[in-house]
């Protein structure tokens, strides 16, 4: 029996060609494209899946005076973690990490870079399940000056000596010994922790650090007992900081656990936070799933409505199947049957083309995706199943429409089956799906455009950054002038942080009219240039000088912060602010406000600006210098400035990156989003457009003998083309109405999180609505056409 229904299967799709194929293809791109998304999804969710302890990251809720809204960061206090593990017995232990990039080492003579290295407390291998393969977990951390490396970084400094017991010297401002204590398996690239090396924090730790409540400079992780109260612990931690931070520095803060698990997607909303690799919001991932399902669902539907619209074809088949017996159960087990065929024949055309799309897949997301289907047991049990509920969720209507047929009326040929509404249904599900889809990737890329456009209020084309280490940063004023010499540079500045980053925050006071006033402030120490580089400009006041008076004594706020100073004296202007007394908190109280700067987004878009105050200082030295390149050969200029800083400062590897590739990082994810999201629309499209294209076939071909009549009664080409198409314009104008005010809704949501956005605009939808229909009379045209133009005496030679 089994052979015989795939024998009829078979011989039904290849009689079918036409719509046959359309539902292979459909069911194909339907499930290549789920299949793509959760390869992505699963591997998001893999993040730190390998530590098995019970760990959470300590972060911070700061709320100072002077910031425009509380923020949440991913730092910590140095006391922190121990102080926590005495004062709590539901915390089992801590460790501390801290980030130390682009690492100098030499080897006898050989030098090289470390791209990433972490200062870690010597339990860290113990809380993290991080392989070792040469070394204890217990002792390679423990004494200072101990570093432990990945295999990878082992490899590229020792070849194939034995690394343990060698030693390694940090160059740069100090000769730093490091012995090497361990060599671990090279980090997942599914961890949020990212590092080429381990270096013990005891090597820079000091006694006094003990007592430094109040710095944030590090990211501190507990390991927790098995079922402990969460938020019973959180409300224990107010009474901690107020026993610990004396004089109200503890009104200030709020703690809060972080599971480990959400650290990676569970952060868009964390600032600060410095070492979390390709950070990633989980929101996004659903939205993907939904999309990728949706697209699945279209191409199911395509396979139900062409099934269910060619029923009249089969329509005897299950008339002489059920005279002679046949169960109703047994036609629709047939029916389902066939489905779950095409199902996996649409299944190896799938595969093929996840095999043909994954590298660009991988190459766009970065992300290491893999698609070892047959070494993989439960992907390829996944699949399986997968295809087989395609199958079966898709044959299953058409199997109940199609056998419920009667026997008798079918054999009279009294059978008749109108319009179907559910039919109807179903179109409309689908193309409101698509035009959801269109409209929401229409105002992501209109979002994405107006971040990249908007004016940040400084200029950030044509500016490189240079990194300076101890070696360099003394330099500063000789790499300065001799580029400035050199044809190729416009200008260049030294600067304490980088545009674009979460800029660090300090205590600033303020003597106005009133008692002195302490808040706490963003802040850039820079060189007197810095302004004029970045084209940043000025509202009230001047711009620095170099008169060496003017060092460490001058502050040029902006619009935020001087707003900020003015709120108990709003009648007062900008102006009034040139020459008061403004300086971080404990330093020199003859420091003046000298500026105001209009307000410049110094970080992404995402963000409100906060208020900021730049710091005249170049004693304390820079940690990256900014240069701006004349012309449009980067190229040439990069070469130039290569070339002078191998003359002043060779012992220093010359690294640099361009500022605007810098804010074009920050918005990568929202970038994936929208082209994936794209991708997915465009998918939608054409899915949905291959069913109509398979209804609009079968259509003109039921009514080739009216449109026959109609040729010889007169009718035009256009007059029975406009009659094939009016039905199925209908269907999506009414998809187009339905999808509009859902997609205002989502559009809506997802724009709240950004602090600077677009306004919704009616011309959007109206641009998707008329694309939709435009598309869909495009499939609709092709066979209403060629019907239209066929010879009426061929359709009705047999009336």
């Amino acid at each position: 029996m089994l052979k015989n229904y795939f024998k009829v299967a078979f011989r039904n799709i290849w009689k079918n060609k036409v719509f046959s194929a359309i539902n292979i293809v459909g069911l194909a791109i339907g499930m290549a494209t789920c299949i793509v998304i959760m390869l992505f999804v699963f591997y998001e969710r893999s993040f730190d899946k390998v530590h098995q302890g019970n760990i959470y990251r300590l972060d911070e809720v700061q709320k100072f005076e002077g910031m425009v809204a509380p923020q949440k960061v991913a730092l910590s206090m140095y006391p922190m973690g121990p102080t926590l593990k005495n004062e709590y017995p539901e915390i089992r232990d801590f460790t501390r990490i801290n980030a130390f990039n682009k690492v100098p080492l030499r080897y006898g003579e050989k030098k090289m870079e470390l791209p990433a290295a972490l200062w870690v407390d010597s339990n860290f291998l113990q809380m993290f399940d991080f392989k070792l393969i040469e070394g204890e977990k217990k002792g390679v951390l423990k004494e200072p000056n101990s570093i432990v490396l990945s295999e990878k970084s082992a490899r590229s400094i020792f070849g194939e000596e034995n690394p343990i017991g060698k030693s390694l010297v940090h160059y740069g401002g100090d000769t730093l010994a490091l012995k090497v204590t361990g060599v671990m398996e090279d980090v997942p690239a599914n961890s949020h922790l990212q590092f080429d090396a381990l270096l013990s924090f005891s090597t820079i730790a000091r006694p006094d650090f003990m007592n430094n409540w109040g710095g944030n400079w590090l990211v501190t992780y507990l390991e927790l007992a098995p079922g402990t109260d969460i938020a019973s612990l959180e409300k224990k931690f107010p009474a901690f900081l107020q026993k610990y931070m004396k004089e109200g520095g503890w009104k200030f803060y709020e703690l809060f656990l972080q599971p480990l698990a959400d650290v990676h997607a569970k952060s868009v909303d964390i600032t600060h936070d410095y070492i979390n690799y390709q950070k990633f919001d989980r929101s996004y991932t659903y939205i993907f799933s939904i999309v990728a399902i949706i697209v699945l669902i279209i191409a199911c539907v395509n396979f139900m409505n062409l099934s269910t619209a060619r029923s009249t074809g089969r329509a005897k088949e299950v008339g002489i199947r059920k005279s002679i017996g046949a169960q109703r159960s047994q036609l629709a087990g047939q029916f389902i049957g066939e489905s779950v065929l095409l199902s996996f024949i649409s299944l190896v055309l799938a595969v093929i083309l996840v095999k043909l799309i994954l590298p660009y897949m991988v190459d766009f997301s970065q992300r290491a995706l893999g698609f070892a289907i047959f070494s993989n047991p439960l992907l390829l049990l996944g699949v399986l199943a997968g295809t087989v509920l395609v199958g079966v969720f898709s044959g299953l209507y058409p199997a109940a429409f199609l056998s419920s047929f009667e026997p008798v009326r079918v054999l009279k040929g009294t059978l008749t089956i109108g319009k179907s509404n559910f039919r109807n249904a179903l179109v409309i599900a689908q193309f409101t799906s698509a035009v959801f889809l269109i409209i929401a990737t229409g105002f992501a890329v209109k979002q994405l455009r107006f971040m990249r456009d908007k004016d940040p209020g400084f200029s950030r084309e044509q500016v490189v950054i240079i990194p300076l280490d101890s070696k360099s940063s003394p330099k500063y004023q000789s790499l300065k002038d001799e580029l400035l010499s050199g044809s190729f540079v416009e200008a260049v500045s030294g600067s304490g942080q980088r545009l674009g980053n979460n800029l660090h925050q300090t205590g600033v006071s303020f003597k106005g009219e009133g008692p002195l006033r302490k808040m706490a402030s963003s802040q850039v120490i820079v060189d007197p240039d810095y302004l004029s580089l970045y084209k940043i400009k000025l509202v009230a006041g001047r711009n620095f000088t170099h008169d060496v008076s003017e060092n460490a004594r001058t502050y040029i706020i902006n619009e935020s912060l001087a707003k900020e100073l003015l709120k108990d004296e709003p009648k007062l202007t900008l102006q009034s602010l040139i020459g008061r007394r403004f300086g971080f908190s404990g330093m020199d109280s003859t420091s003046t406000i000298v500026g105001v700067a209009k307000d410049f987004n110094f970080n992404s878009l995402h963000h409100k600006i906060e208020t900021l105050c730049l710091f005249n200082q170049k004693d304390w030295g820079y940690s990256e210098m900014s240069v701006r390149v004349k012309g449009k050969d980067a190229k040439q200029a990069v070469e130039s400035i290569r070339s002078v800083w191998s003359k002043m400062s060779p012992e220093s590897p010359f690294t640099y990156s361009f500022l605007d590739d810098h804010f074009a990082e920050l918005y990568k994810a929202d970038s994936q989003v929208s082209e994936i999201v794209g991708i997915l629309a465009g998918l939608a499209i054409f899915v949905s457009c291959l069913g109509l294209f398979g209804l609009a076939s079968y259509s003109a071909e039921r009514r080739i003998k009216e449109i026959g009549v109609r040729k010889v009664m007169g009718a035009s080409v256009a007059g029975i083309v406009a009659l094939l198409s009016r039905d199925f314009v209908k269907l999506v104008l009414v998809s187009i109405v339905i999808a509009s005010p859902i997609a205002w809704w989502a559009v809506r949501r997802w724009l709240q999180d950004f602090a600077y956005r677009i306004d919704i605009e009616w011309w959007v939808f109206a641009l998707a609505g008329v694309l939709a229909i435009a598309v869909a009379l495009l499939t609709i045209s092709f066979q209403s056409i060629k019907a239209a133009m066929s010879n009426p005496v061929k359709s009705l030679r047999s009336e």
